[in-house]
């Protein structure tokens, strides 16, 4: 694993909960790769080789725009460093609750 990467979709709808529901076929997509992931309410970050990431932001995108919303704003942050980052339970599973 040498990224992670965090990513905020706001689909481009009226509806809070049209907003909602695609987000969540967002969530659902992200939870199919396999990858480990942890959503959090303002992004979810996933953990993975920098390539294969970039890929799966891409499809968030797609899956944004193929649900209905005329257009997405995405915000990525990405961690990356060849020989390995930091994992998410590294960052912060001294804070979870139990």
């Amino acid at each position: 694993m040498n990224a992670s990467v965090a990513i905020q979709v706001l689909p481009k709808v009226l509806e809070q909960e049209e907003t909602r529901r695609i987000v969540d076929e967002v969530i659902a997509y992200l939870a199919s790769t396999g990858l480990h992931y942890v959503v959090g309410p303002f992004e979810t970050t996933l953990e993975g080789d920098l390539d294969e990431l970039l890929d799966i932001v891409k499809e968030c995108c797609r899956i944004c725009t193929n649900a209905g919303a005329p257009s997405v704003m995405s915000y990525v942050k990405i961690s990356y460093k060849p020989d390995g980052v930091w994992t998410i339970d590294d960052k912060t599973g001294k804070y979870q609750n139990s």
